[in-house]
């Protein structure tokens, strides 16, 4: 009893106790649900009406593109100043399909697999197939489906574990450069269903057909005077400032902008020291005895150079004009150097020369190593029938699988010593230009066993083997140091926007002020690899100094001078181009006025009024974009397809002047006029500029929220 009546005492602060404890787990059940929004929201690089775009998915899409470019580059690396076009590439590519797969699928459109099938490999194949390189016919130059019937077969071979590692990431890395375009295919397709709608829906009529086929079917020789705007001080024309508001208001939606950040940066050069220069001027010469003593002069320059021993010979068109020089005039063993030519420093030895072909031509038959015993029976048995004089040709069409050559009995092509190095090895090089003609040479690769055969070469020249010395001169850790500590020091002691500026100059630095950055610009200006400047500015406020960033070649401090919000540019901020327009507009109407109060009636007479010369052009017609010395003048072009042949024409206020002409001939297109032709090819005409249009519309009228500046 006393145990319940303690409770009943302490009841206030058991509730109290149980509702903090109730309140304590249903918060933490939310705050754990949460960490999942919160992650889920950091993880958004961007939303398009709604549908996120996660930052995996479009990392995945953005490697995908890098193996494509790898694999039609033919390299292993892509270099960063290509990333930058990736990414907004694939972003378009992302934020298309949205919209346009909203569009398609409100209308009930769709590819359907046995459409995409009949594009990729059946009756129709796409004109982007079509167009690829490793699918035509050397011989032809043409599509050879059979080319791409046998690219599939391969990559879809499921028996994956009878080629090696190296082939199979080959295998992968082809699988999936193939599914990149299937769906480049796909979405090509949509657009085309889609566009194809609409355009459909706009049709030429008659009238638009005449009209398109007078544009360009008449055209007419003139002499003309110009007068430019440059004649006329700005200063002597007045512009209200109600004139700006109303050319403001008019063109109001043409100055919607995102939101941008305003800086100024100091930017500092990373470059080599006096210092720096000396000593590798030094380094370079202290090898000159060696170099020209030495029998080991392939490890002695790739010890010490930034370019790779080649052991070729070339002939002397292959040298650059100074090596050339050497190279033809020096005696076996000489040196040469060490001379500076931009930023390097080079020495050259001549290692020998000989009479030798330049080129030969090679074929081979090319054999995959399954790792079995019968890999090598199989090339030792071709080798015994080609010398018993069997046919190379049907031999490499029947067992050689590079498809590409076997379809040309193997032939490889012409190749010199360096164009066979670099592109197929050391071991090939040796077996091309040391065989001998038509004998059959076996020869190893990561791809596997090679049977080939020189087919022909070149007369004998003069061919040189030289070595080559090449020592950059870079900035020194210590230049390095002292850049920055300069620098570091600097900023430190000046870490105020302010005072920035007014203490640069004396300091030696050059700050650039008013400088406005998107977040989608990847440079400060020319400035490399400057984007994390520009993430920094937009992850910080007005007043605040940015530690120093290294960007390629230079140190960057930013300061953030202020934010330009998201709306509309302010009419402070577009008011002197405005008023430049303006300008130009009035003094039109003052040139046009005087010339008009003159009465004067030849073209001569009205050059004399305006200071200016006489000239001619021809074939001007009402569809001609640009007037041949003259430029972009749509208001002249109009004027002169109106004017009688023989007329003076009133003064025309044009872009950069005032014109005055005189139409000296007239002609027709000898073409005749046909309707049905002509509205097929407005037809055509329009249906792709509707199509691009209409995709581009799709996505300015989406909600897009763009938040790749937290990632890049």
């Amino acid at each position: 009893m006393a145990t319940l009546e303690k409770i009943r005492n302490k009841a206030g602060l058991l509730v109290i106790v149980v509702g903090v404890a109730l309140f304590a787990f249903i918060i933490g059940d939310f705050l754990n649900s949460g960490s999942t929004y919160f992650r889920q929201t950091h993880e958004k690089v961007a939303e398009v009406n709604g549908e996120v775009i996660r930052i995996q998915d479009y990392q995945e899409r953005i490697d995908e593109m890098v193996d494509v470019y790898k694999i039609q580059m033919g390299t292993n690396n892509i270099s960063e100043e290509y990333m930058p076009q990736i990414r907004q590439s694939v972003f378009d590519g992302m934020v298309q399909d949205i919209v346009l797969g909203e569009e398609m699928a409100k209308l009930g459109m769709t590819v359907s697999p046995e459409e995409l099938f009949d594009m990729v490999q059946g009756e129709n194949i796409s004109p982007m197939i079509q167009q690829m390189q490793m699918f035509m016919n050397p011989e032809t130059g043409m599509f050879d489906k059979n080319a791409l019937l046998q690219f599939l077969k391969t990559i879809n071979d499921e028996n994956m574990a009878m080629y090696s590692m190296d082939q199979q990431m080959q295998l992968l890395q082809a699988r999936n450069f193939w599914l990149f375009w299937e769906k480049n295919i796909k979405r090509q397709r949509m657009e085309q269903k889609y566009t194809t709608l609409l355009s459909k829906a706009v049709a030429t009529n008659v009238l638009d057909a005449k009209a398109a086929f007078d544009e360009t079917a008449e055209s007419s020789d003139i002499i003309y005077a110009m007068q430019s705007y440059n004649t006329i001080p700005d200063s002597t024309v007045q512009v209200s400032k109600s004139d700006i508001e109303k050319l403001y208001n008019q063109r109001k939606e043409l100055y919607k902008q995102k939101e941008a950040k305003v800086i100024k940066y100091i930017a500092v050069d990373i470059v080599p020291s006096p210092e720096d220069y000396a000593k590798v001027s030094a380094d370079i010469e202290s090898l000159k005895e060696e170099f020209a003593s030495s029998s080991q002069v392939a490890d002695l320059v790739n010890e010490n150079s930034e370019v790779p021993y080649m052991d070729v010979f070339l002939a002397e068109e292959a040298f650059e004009p100074e090596m050339k020089q050497f190279a033809t005039t020096a005696e076996v063993g000489d040196v040469y150097g060490s001379v500076f030519d931009s930023n390097i420093y080079k020495m050259f030895k001549l290692v020998d020369k000989v009479q030798a072909p330049d080129s030969v031509k090679v074929s081979h038959i090319m054999l995959v190593n399954t790792g079995n015993a019968t890999d090598q029976l199989l090339a030792d048995s071709l080798k015994n029938v080609l010398k018993s004089g069997g046919d190379f040709a049907e031999l490499a069409r029947e067992y050689s699988v590079d498809q590409s050559s076997a379809e040309n009995g193997g032939e490889l092509g012409w190749f010199t010593e360096i164009g066979a190095l670099r592109g197929l090895g050391e071991e090939f090089k040796e077996a091309m230009f040391s065989s001998n003609l038509n004998e059959i040479v076996e020869v190893k690769s990561l791809y596997g066993t090679h049977l080939i055969k020189v087919t022909e070469r070149t007369k004998n020249i003069t061919k040189y083997k030289v070595a080559d010395i090449e020592m950059v001169v870079s900035p020194s850790s210590k230049t390095y140091s002292n850049l920055y500590n300069d620098l570091n020091q600097y900023i430190s002691k000046h870490a105020n926007l302010a005072t920035l500026e007014e203490t640069a100059r004396e300091a030696g630095y050059n700050v650039v002020s008013d400088y406005t950055v998107n977040a989608t610009d990847q440079m400060i200006g020319t400035i490399r690899s400057s984007r994390p400047v520009i993430r920094w500015a937009f992850e910080n406020k007005k007043g605040k100094v940015s530690e120093i960033f290294e960007c390629d070649d230079k140190f960057v401090v930013a300061a953030v001078q202020g934010t330009i919000p998201e709306g509309y540019r302010s009419m402070a901020s577009v008011e002197n181009s405005l008023r430049s327009e303006l300008v130009t507009q009035k003094k039109g109407e003052m040139i046009v006025q005087e010339l008009a109060g003159k009465n004067l009636n030849s073209v001569d007479a009205y050059a004399q009024a305006m200071g200016a010369n006489v000239d001619s052009v021809k074939f001007v017609s009402f569809g001609t974009r640009r007037i041949t010395n003259i430029g972009v003048e749509p208001k002249l072009n109009a004027m002169i397809s109106l004017t009688p042949v023989n007329q003076v024409s009133t003064p025309v206020a044009g872009n950069n002047g005032v014109y005055v002409f005189q139409v000296t001939d007239r002609r027709q297109d000898a073409k005749e006029y046909d309707e049905a032709e002509q509205i097929r090819s407005t037809d055509a005409a329009n249906s792709y500029r509707f199509g691009f249009q209409a995709i581009q519309a799709l996505t300015n009228n989406a909600d897009i929220t763009d938040n790749r500046i937290r990632f890049y």
